[in-house]
């Protein structure tokens, strides 16, 4: 975003404003992961007293995501995938109806493991909903959510074809030697360069707990024309206690009793 900057003529002050620039809605095509691996057990435990799935967790999630993101701006649309050996259509229609969205969430599910992960097609239909989207004025968003911890993602696409913005949640098992989270996410990584036509935010997590599934979804309701590099980022806050400016001062003045002095 360009800056434009005001100089006061006789040694005044420097004044910045930023050009108004138009915040688009969205339309965000969320794609779930559905390989055997999704099926496996969090730290969790749901309301029946078993532990809840990956699947389980990304779906409560996800409706959370929906409700908050149309409370920002009740424009915003939704419509979902599902990636297997390939990515195929959950609901193709975009809607920015709460219910009919999270309606299409009950159809989710796993299947058996698939052996490889080609993002190839997401990546292509992704680019012809975006035009889609532009003719409306509009923006094109994935939020990918991958659950492999050994398979890594493949993808073949023009470098400089920039239509969409590409955000990742990756869950996986912890480093072991029958499995290789690092390659898998150092692809994802790549692959958000690769694609991103604004910030694309990647996050990971092998803990296993619903807490490592919501925050990075509360992150990813900022608007890629609003944010800031992932790098960055300070969020979320820590919840340590920090002592006051006006009490942290005092207490450097009563360390310190001939600071005044000067």
């Amino acid at each position: 975003m360009e800056q434009d900057r005001e100089v006061a003529i006789g040694g005044g002050a420097s004044r910045y404003a930023l050009k108004p620039k138009r915040i688009n809605s969205e339309d965000i095509l969320i794609c779930v992961d559905v390989d055997a691996e999704s099926m496996v057990e969090m730290k969790t435990t749901g309301t029946n007293g078993r532990p809840l799935t990956r699947m389980e967790c990304v779906k409560q999630a996800i409706i959370l995501f929906i409700h908050n993101k149309l409370s920002i701006n009740s424009d915003h649309r939704f419509a979902f995938a599902t990636l297997s050996k390939s990515a195929a259509w959950l609901k193709k229609d975009f809607t920015s109806d709460a219910a009919s969205a999270i309606a299409s969430l009950r159809g989710l599910s796993a299947t058996k493991s698939s052996g490889r992960a080609d993002l190839s097609q997401l990546f292509r239909v992704a680019a012809q909903e975006a035009k889609n989207s532009r003719a409306q004025n509009r923006i094109l968003r994935v939020i990918l959510i991958y659950c492999r911890s050994s398979v890594r993602p493949t993808h073949e696409w023009p470098l400089k074809q920039k239509l969409f913005t590409l955000d990742v949640m990756y869950l996986h098992d912890k480093p072991s030697p029958d499995n290789c989270p690092q390659d898998v996410y150092d692809s994802l990584v790549d692959a958000v360069e690769h694609v991103s036509e604004y910030e694309g935010y990647i996050f990971e997590s092998g803990q296993g707990l619903a807490r490592s599934v919501f925050k990075p979804m509360s992150i990813l309701l900022s608007h890629p024309q609003q944010r800031c590099a992932q790098d960055d980022l300070d969020i979320p806050k820590s919840l340590a206690k920090k002592v006051p400016v006006v009490e942290a001062a005092s207490v450097d003045d009563n360390q310190n009793p001939q600071a005044m002095s000067q």
